[in-house]
């Protein structure tokens, strides 16, 4: 992996909070592979496969999305040829001025359209560090 192919996946990641955040669903193929799994077990979605059913899944949450998403502390480690794995940090800001943290466990698949993420595992952060 090289510098040009770590900016092109930075920006993929960065991509999807200003699409869903301004309701461009149908530039989710900029962010994701066609068919994507998308995993929200751990918000009682389950995993939404495919684009049709992630843009589905994210217009029926409808009130509880996030206003803003937010991303942040990105690490990229290449797994295979053309495939890396990232975790990166989520923030979301509620219509009430709530915050909420996540992790990002993304696969990153280059393909003929650039880096999509073909797999994303969505885990809230809900109990501070435990020594």
């Amino acid at each position: 992996m090289n510098a040009e192919d770590r900016e092109a996946i930075t920006r993929v990641i960065n991509r999807h909070g200003f699409l869903i955040d301004s309701g461009l669903l149908d530039g989710l193929d900029e962010v994701f592979t066609a068919d994507v799994v998308y995993d929200v077990r751990d918000f009682g979605g389950g995993e939404v496969v495919g684009l049709p059913a992630m843009r589905a899944w994210v217009l029926g949450l409808g009130d509880r999305n996030p206003v803003a998403h937010h991303v942040t502390n990105i690490v990229l480690d290449e797994i295979g040829d053309g495939v890396v794995h990232s975790l990166s940090k989520g923030i979301g800001i509620g219509a009430d001025g709530t915050a909420r943290s996540v992790t990002f466990d993304d696969q990153l698949e280059r393909s003929e359209a650039g880096w999509r993420i073909s797999r994303r595992t969505v885990k809230a952060r809900r109990t501070p560090l435990q020594p």
